[in-house]
């Protein structure tokens, strides 16, 4: 069993195009021993936002604390703490934080290969 704080692993800027105001923590990963599936964390600062993309594999969100707007072709949609999130491969998807405060998530994605 490994245990971390995941408060203690420092963030890092979100770099992909049409990301702004987005830290991420790789919580575990394939670095970590975990062949299949990574856990993240985002921080999005008020007005920031995760890229809108999309690609072929699933994400699993559980939003932590803060108020997100979850973007698909459906339209928006507000997201509080203790909200769950399914977006399915394949589906164009986005993270807003339209709150006055840090709005964070957690996102669970499959490892690819490198």
């Amino acid at each position: 069993m490994k245990i971390r704080k995941t408060m203690e692993i420092e963030p890092q800027a979100v770099e992909a195009d049409g990301a702004s105001g987005a830290q991420i923590r790789w919580i575990i990963s394939r670095a970590d021993g975990a062949p299949n599936f990574a856990m993240r964390i985002f921080d999005i600062q008020p007005g920031g936002h995760t890229p809108g993309h999309s690609h072929d594999w699933e994400h699993e969100i559980y939003v932590i604390e803060g108020e997100i707007t979850g973007i698909d072709g459906d339209g928006e949609h507000a997201l509080v703490a203790g909200d769950a999130v399914f977006v399915p491969g394949g589906e164009h998807h986005q993270f807003r934080n339209d709150g006055g405060a840090v709005a964070r998530m957690m996102c669970l994605v499959p490892n690819m290969d490198d």
